[in-house]
């Protein structure tokens, strides 16, 4: 696995208007609205729970491979975000935080790693589309559209169309859809990976703010287990 497979994982993996430029005020009133209640609901953010499904499709042979479990959310602070999925079929784990990203398959007793260093940006951005972002930042990153009024799980909600402006960013993802609900926040993510290739990840059960230990986000490796490096 990728390290940005490690980041579809989490957004599908781990991230908001007529291609407005870092600064740019947006055009569309509607978008505005979005924007403004995504500003709203960052304002508080602190950390959710939720339950999470994943779908990675792989166009050419018209397959999905389905995946689901749930995820944990901490903002420690504006550039600290700390992250843990637990998966079910097949069972693994997956957190970020503390500059890695980690990787453990229960079955194999496996577990992959990457120390993020130089990709530290990158996924920040891929953070920025879910978890407490804010409009500004995600205008300097993405040029923004308005997708349209939509629905998750029978979740009022309105969806938006981010185009990467990072160079690095678009060669591994060349467009992103979020669907924001009426509180701000983000209910389901889609990442265009090239080829008519997509990963949709939706959450459901979602709870703001919970009271979530540091040492429950992190990655515990039993004895014996097998060490391999994400690429």
């Amino acid at each position: 696995m990728t390290w940005f497979g490690t980041l579809f994982v989490l957004s599908g993996a781990l991230l908001s208007l007529a291609a407005a430029g870092p600064g740019a005020p947006a055009a569309d009133p509607a978008l505005d609205a979005v924007l403004a209640r995504l500003d709203q609901a960052s304002a508080n953010f602190k950390g959710l729970t939720a339950e999470i499904r994943k779908m990675s499709h792989t166009d050419v042979v018209n397959v999905d491979d389905v995946n689901s479990g749930t995820i944990m959310v901490k903002r420690v602070n504006s550039h600290d975000t700390r992250i843990r999925i637990e998966l079910t079929d097949p069972q693994q784990t997956v957190t970020i935080g503390a500059g890695k990203a980690q990787v453990f398959k229960p079955k194999t007793n496996e577990a992959d790693e990457v120390e993020l260093g130089k990709n530290r940006g990158l996924v920040d951005q891929f953070i920025l589309l879910g978890f407490g972002s804010n409009s500004a930042d995600i205008k300097n990153a993405y040029s923004v559209t308005l997708g349209g009024a939509d629905s998750v799980n029978g979740e009022k909600a309105t969806r938006i169309v981010l185009l990467p402006k990072d160079p690095e960013v678009l060669k591994h993802i060349k467009r992103c859809e979020l669907w924001i609900s009426d509180k701000g926040l983000t209910i389901q993510q889609k990442f265009h990976t090239g080829g008519g290739d997509y990963v949709l990840s939706t959450y459901s059960g979602m709870k703001l703010n919970p009271n979530i230990a540091d040492k429950d986000l992190k990655l515990e490796l039993p004895k014996g287990v097998k060490f391999g490096k994400l690429k």
